[in-house]
């Protein structure tokens, strides 16, 4: 019964200092009939008698009194707690772990990050560098960042950047002496720098298109690293050639220090999303973090194949 009290309190409060109901109703933006049966109701519920009225004023018993001397600053303070988790809400807090590869940390998540972050004080963000698939929910990583064609289908893949291509890239240097391939199936003779993908402990085969269909060629070469960032640097170093994501290249590309190499062959990909299990609500924060990320709502997103 006292629970149900309490609703009634903030409305004796109001009519208690402002002596009025009519200037209580006006404060609360309540009619006056409903201030009034507020006060009766809260009277009965608690057996007393709360204020005393008369044609010309309204003034608190000593029941009232006793009711806005001790409880109206507790309920003052209980409004501005309440207030304060308002701000909490606003302002979000927490702990974001979130497993990426590598490329995507250096080519999507550390710009947008750097926007996000100072925006959010409150909020931290833990990113697993792996280039192998995880299991999120297993790992306990509240998402994951990874091509969109290679999330399972029980997950909620948001897209995070545009569609992308690979650049088959070697140096200059290394083309003087080394004439360039002509075709995918010629790579077999070259010396390439190959990368390995953790989730099973393959080779990752270079992947090309030809009349619209998939061809997938394995190479050979000195090097294997398990970062495509160590593979473009090789490549820039002179160590071969290296199959990796063209943006990455890009300025090396521009600069002339590299070469690319069968373009024509080279297939469009899902770009990278964000993703995280259907099943779970996102945090407050983990909203905020989906939308600072978010390439385009509006943009459609690719089909997942799980």
């Amino acid at each position: 019964m006292l629970r149900d009290a309490f609703a009634g309190l903030s409305v004796f409060f109001a009519v208690a200092e402002e002596r009025s109901f009519t200037r209580a109703a006006a404060r609360l933006g309540l009619s006056q009939t409903a201030v009034s049966h507020s006060v009766r109701t809260l009277e009965t519920r608690l057996g007393v008698r709360l204020l005393s009225r008369n044609s010309r004023s309204v003034v608190p018993t000593e029941a009232g009194e006793r009711l806005l001397r001790n409880v109206a600053p507790q309920m003052a303070q209980i409004d501005a707690e309440l207030a304060a988790l308002d701000e909490l809400r606003d302002r979000p807090t927490g702990t974001l772990r979130i497993t990426a590869s590598d490329h995507a940390v250096r080519s999507v998540l550390m710009g947008k990050l750097k926007r996000f972050l100072p925006q959010y004080p409150g909020i931290k963000v833990e990113i697993s560098t792996e280039n192998a698939l995880v299991d999120i929910v297993a790992e306990r990583f509240d998402a994951g960042v990874r091509l969109g064609d290679s999330l399972a289908q029980d997950m909620i893949a948001v897209r995070i950047a545009a569609d992308m291509r690979f650049a088959l890239v070697a140096t200059r240097t290394w083309l003087a002496s080394h004439p360039a391939p002509q075709s995918p199936e010629e790579l077999v003779r070259h010396n390439c720098i190959n990368l390995r993908l953790a989730t099973h402990g393959n080779i990752w085969p270079w992947e090309f298109v030809r009349d619209g269909r998939a061809l997938n060629v394995r190479v050979d070469g000195q090097l294997t690293f398990s970062s495509i960032l160590d593979c473009l640097d090789a490549a820039v170093a002179g160590l071969g050639l290296a199959y990796v994501p063209e943006e990455m290249a890009a300025p090396w590309l521009r600069s002339g220090h590299l070469v690319r190499l069968l373009e024509a062959y080279s297939p469009t990909w899902p770009g990278l999303h964000l993703y995280y299990p259907s099943r779970r609500q996102p945090s407050g924060a983990m909203a905020l973090l989906i939308a600072a990320l978010r390439l385009d709502a509006d943009e459609p997103i690719h089909r997942l194949r799980s």
